[in-house]
């Protein structure tokens, strides 16, 4: 402390001097002299421990402030755009300054410490040749910002720069390292913003390990889907990338959170909210679930709140496109693991329009009617079997209680019959033609008009557009 103490680190001296309790004052005996220390050599007495941001103060910023200085960098946090002509038309004559800097302070204390720190700044700032120049001349990879305890990578990743990243990970960076904070990867970081989709796909190109979880079992597919709001942050493309990377959609966190977690909660939050805001988040909802279910997520298992298909069932009025583009794609309508003992969607459907008597004139109701029936159909259509929970009674009272009770007959009597040849041969051929959308590749078959007409539910369409 006694070396070297800066303007800016003496306010904090004494702020700090100031906490220290004040010794007692006591009488002194005649002729005795009051042992009184020199300033400096109270305050290193009274601060033994120096670590974290004092320990930059005090030790190694000059070494820092000399490196960013040689650069040409004074104010780190206010400083300008490096990529202009004329600081890249200097950078030659910069580097070489830079080395022998750091030729010059090879042997000064708190060295490595100095040269380490600085990585941090060249990694925020992606001034990659500097950083090539530090690590060559003793700059550790695994040095921590004292305050965040971030590495250069997760600084490097947070400021989007993947060609720093890349340098980084050739020089020897753990490309898994997990900061002691938050405990997130790299990859973790990267998943959470569209603006470091760079960073994202450079770490999957360079070996990140897609599905590696953290202490809560969050991986970084949960990273990007908890970090998406539908509204502001839309980080469909970071989804589609770690999909396509080998992403597991059964990843599942410690607290049973999925991968539809995240829409099942931006869902209930379109319920009474801004109507613009709404259709962005079913929007959003619609785009990743499209993602998820073509590789291979299930959005009809237990427990039924975690379950997407539950969940739109039961507000199918609501969330009547995306329950349509579940049932199209060959989601079950009953719990997949358990069968219709768990639940069943024809229950919830008719549960939802018994408890809605409505009156001839509302208008509401008959609407609910509607998609009633078109859910039910598309139940039927993409069914080879159809599967109705025991003791499947219904008590519909208003107006339309006598149509409710109609189309719940019907049901009864498809189930007591054997499903004809050609309602089979439509469910496997549409099964067949999966992933969602099959009407383009149902319209392209060598079969006649009317046949391809059969195959096409009358409900399908421009269900995306709706969406």
């Amino acid at each position: 402390v006694g070396r070297w103490t800066p303007r800016s680190a003496r306010g904090l001296v004494s702020s700090c001097q100031a906490r220290l309790p004040a010794a007692r004052s006591r009488p002194l005996a005649s002729g005795s002299r009051r042992n009184v220390r020199p300033p400096c050599r109270a305050r290193a007495v009274a601060m033994p421990f120096l670590h974290g941001f004092r320990r930059i103060i005090f030790e190694y910023q000059p070494l820092v402030d000399a490196i960013l200085g040689s650069l040409g960098i004074q104010d780190p946090e206010r400083q300008e755009p490096l990529d202009g002509p004329s600081y890249v038309a200097s950078e030659e004559s910069r580097l070489l300054v830079l080395t022998e800097l750091l030729e010059r302070k090879a042997h000064s204390p708190f060295y490595q410490e100095g040269v380490s720190n600085a990585l941090l700044k060249m990694a925020e700032l992606g001034l990659t040749r500097a950083a090539d120049v530090l690590l060559r001349n003793g700059a550790n990879l695994n040095f921590e910002d004292p305050v965040t305890y971030y590495t250069a990578l997760h600084i490097a990743v947070l400021r989007s720069q993947p060609d720093m990243v890349e340098l980084l990970v050739r020089h020897g960076a753990d490309i898994n390292r997990r900061d002691r904070i938050h405990e997130s990867s790299p990859l973790d970081l990267a998943s959470e913003e569209p603006e470091r989709l760079p960073c994202l796909q450079r770490l999957l190109e360079l070996g990140a390990d897609v599905n590696a979880a953290d202490k809560h079992g969050k991986t970084a597919l949960l990273h990007a889907l908890a970090s998406s709001d539908g509204v502001q942050i839309h980080n469909t493309e970071n989804i589609r990338l770690l999909l396509e990377g080998g992403a597991d959609v059964k990843a599942t966190t410690k607290d049973g959170d999925t991968v539809f977690t995240c829409i099942i909660f931006l869902l209930g939050e379109t319920v009474g909210g801004d109507q613009e805001e709404a259709q962005m988040i079913n929007r959003f909802c619609f785009q990743v679930t499209r993602l998820l279910l073509a590789h291979g997520a299930d959005p009809s298992e237990c427990p039924a709140h975690e379950s997407l298909t539950h969940i739109c069932l039961k507000s199918f009025k609501l969330h009547f496109a995306l329950l349509r583009f579940l049932l199209e794609s060959g989601a079950a309508y009953n719990c997949s693991l358990h069968g219709a003992s768990c639940w069943s969607g024809f229950h919830i459907v008719f549960e939802r329009l018994c408890s809605h008597p409505g009156c001839a004139e509302d208008e509401s109701h008959a609407e609910l009617l509607r998609k009633a029936e078109t859910v039910l159909d598309l139940m039927v259509t993409n069914s080879h079997k159809l599967q109705l929970p025991e003791n499947f009674d219904i008590h519909p009272v208003g107006s339309l209680a006598a149509k409710i009770r109609a189309l719940h007959c019907s049901l009864r009597q498809l189930e007591s019959y054997p499903p004809p040849l050609k309602h089979l041969c439509r469910v496997y051929i549409r099964l067949y033609l999966q992933p969602w959308p099959v009407d383009a590749k149902v319209k392209a078959l060598p079969l006649p008009d009317r046949l391809k007409w059969y195959l096409l539910s009358e409900h399908s369409g421009s269900l995306e557009d709706q969406a």
